[in-house]
């Protein structure tokens, strides 16, 4: 798949939005991906993550032991992905702030770990994804997403596999346009959410 169909997919879901939106990141954008449109179809998340596991098989990053994602965002990704790889599948959830293992999950020192995620736009919940497995000894050989959104600028602290790249503005607070000051903004994203 290309990043134009990628966005057909969102598109078609109804998850590519448009507005004033606070990104997880905190950042403002007048676009949102909301991935939970397009992940409440089991059929299009499936044609997603095979593609996106496609690719990241030909990126010949290695032998994959674990996949790991960041919740509550990448759980879905992260799990189908690691379907379609034959690799079992957890998830880091914030304690205290941090992401940690949690559930009873735990990797084995060395382990070659593939973090999986929904959406990059800064990067920030992906490098704390890989410094949580990092702390563990896991090896995190690469991240693969679905969107990067920084258009290939974010630093997830790994290399990272996209199945699509687009270049959708974000701002600060202090650096918002005109059009986007003139509209109330909604924050969807998933951060501050607790277990």
């Amino acid at each position: 798949m290309n990043t134009n169909e990628v966005l057909q997919e969102f598109q078609e879901a109804g998850a590519l939005l448009e507005g004033h939106f606070i990104l997880s990141s905190g950042r403002h954008s007048s676009f949102f991906l909301q991935k939970a449109f397009v992940f409440m179809d089991p059929a299009r998340t499936e044609k997603l993550c095979s593609a996106l596991a496609n690719k990241v098989k030909k990126s010949n990053c290695g032998a994959i032991d674990y996949i790991i994602s960041p919740a509550v965002g990448g759980i879905i990704p992260g799990y189908e992905t690691a379907r379609h790889l034959q690799v079992p599948a957890m998830f880091v959830e914030r304690e205290d702030g941090e992401f940690r293992l949690r559930r009873g999950f735990s990797i084995p020192a060395g382990a070659k770990v593939l973090i999986v995620e929904d959406i990059v736009t800064t990067g920030l919940s992906s490098r704390e994804c890989i410094d949580a497995v990092r702390k563990l000894g896991g090896d995190v050989i690469a991240e693969a997403c679905l969107i990067d959104r920084s258009n290939g600028k974010a630093d997830v602290g790994a290399n990272l596999i996209s199945l699509a790249q687009v270049d959708f503005p974000t701002y600060a607070a202090d650096e918002l346009p005109a059009s986007l000051i003139a509209i109330p903004p909604h924050k969807p994203g998933s951060r501050d959410l607790h277990a």
